[in-house]
């Protein structure tokens, strides 16, 4: 009997050790976790070849248009890399399989090809890589396909997102038949002096982005998001910690409407107090699709009750709701709160939040036990762009914009004080 040596990151030694239905990493840039489980699948694929067995390897990306853009090159690239390997592989410019024809690769893109997936008859392994973006859907419509009895689903992704479908289901898995790790490039043995150089540059240059790219964090900032370095100045100076109510100063709720249809927009709540030159964003609440009594009951489980709080909503806060017909200010006067609405800014409203919510985001300081939300919601937020003619549409509309505009409601009825404030203490409370 032949033995080979496979060396792989010492971190990777378990995910492919015993048996299991689903294998995979995570992390940031340069961990060798793409070209380890590329290796693999070859290791895989020679195995089952001298067993005698047929079928098929799919490696799967949620968007392939061609060939250029799946994981071909890396397969080839991985077998090229162990002598032993290259010998029992046909490699071609556009295909691989086993010397004997038992065991080739094919490879798909899962947002046009998901559904063909289903014929696909004998998948011994899926790969799928690049995973983040995958949808619910594509995994609901592709897990199906691994019949064989032992067949496998290996994933391979840079988390950027917490509630992705693919972090969702992967993430934070507790099955046993499921083996994960996170791996990083301080966990390849093999990282090169080039890369580390890269990666020290972006950590100088790039500081908003360098612990996604390289540590495997989640992305709490996309490039060209409005309050991309607002947050990480934030950070940096320790604006983001534990932030307690300030009990002589109203609670002013800043919200975002939303609807109570099935697939209405988000509403959301963000709890501010103006402290004089401070702005403190004590809590967020976000739902979707939730009647008026979701939203009440959440203000008073905190304490943002009437008299101590005053709800702030946009202009449509005064129209009906399209369900029920009643608006959002009448609803919440009923409850026995305050209520102000903030007029129609008209044309380029928008921009006019964000250009206000960066102006005062230096005086901006965040509970960080319960703003994570809205802050991942300010990471992402960015402009729309046209690309090929190179031109900015305005805020994109998506899940990030309904917390960014209740934040940009709060910017816009911030007012700076004019005199420095000292609070007024009754007589009856001195002792």
């Amino acid at each position: 009997m032949t033995t080979v040596r496979v060396e792989l990151p010492p971190k990777l030694i378990p995910v492919f050790a015993g048996e299991a239905d689903v294998r995979g990493a995570y992390g940031g840039r340069g961990s060798a976790k793409t070209r380890s489980f590329a290796k693999m699948t070859a290791v895989r694929a020679y195995m089952w070849s001298k067993a005698g067995r047929e079928g098929i390897i799919l490696c799967g990306r949620q968007f392939m248009n061609s060939l250029d853009e799946s994981s071909l090159e890396e397969i080839k690239a991985a077998i090229k890399s162990e002598d032993w390997l290259l010998d029992h592989f046909d490699i071609g410019e556009k295909y691989v399989r086993t010397k004997d024809g038992r065991v080739s690769y094919k490879f798909t893109g899962l947002d046009r090809n998901v559904d063909s997936v289903k014929s696909k008859s004998r998948i011994l392994l899926c790969w799928v890589d690049e995973a983040e973006p995958v949808t619910e859907e594509a995994w609901m419509k592709l897990i199906p396909t691994l019949r064989e009895e032992d067949s496998e689903l290996w994933v391979t992704w840079n988390r950027e997102r917490k509630k992705s479908a693919t972090n969702l289901r992967f993430g934070n898995s507790t099955d046993p038949r499921t083996k994960i790790v996170e791996i990083n490039w301080r966990d390849n043995p093999w990282f090169p002096a080039i890369l580390d150089r890269v990666r020290l540059k972006d950590k100088v240059e790039r500081p908003d982005q360098y612990e996604h790219v390289w540590e495997g964090a989640f992305k709490t900032v996309v490039d060209g998001a409005y309050y991309a370095q607002q947050l990480t100045a934030a950070k940096e100076q320790g604006r983001i910690t534990s932030v307690s109510e300030d009990p002589l100063f109203a609670i002013r709720i800043h919200c975002d409407i939303g609807g109570t249809g099935k697939k209405a927009d988000a509403f959301t709540m963000q709890a501010d107090q103006f402290v004089g030159q401070r702005i403190n964003v004590l809590n967020y609440y976000e739902a979707q699709g939730q009647p008026i009594g979701h939203h009440l009951d959440w203000l008073r489980r905190n304490g943002y009750t009437p008299g101590r709080a005053i709800i702030v909503l946009p202009h449509d806060g005064d129209t009906h709701d399209k369900v029920y017909d009643v608006s959002y200010k009448s609803a919440f006067e009923a409850a026995g709160y305050e209520v102000e609405i903030i007029p129609n800014q008209g044309t380029g409203a928008a921009m006019m939040r964000v250009e206000a919510g960066r102006r005062w985001f230096p005086r901006i300081w965040f509970n960080e036990a319960t703003t994570g939300p809205l802050r991942d919601a300010l990471g992402w937020y960015h402009e729309k762009r046209d690309a090929e003619r190179g031109v900015g549409l305005g805020p994109e509309h998506d899940w990030a914009s309904h917390g960014a505009d209740g934040f940009g409601l709060m910017a816009v009825t911030y007012a700076e004080p004019t005199t420095s404030f000292m609070p007024q203490v009754s007589n009856d409370w001195v002792a």
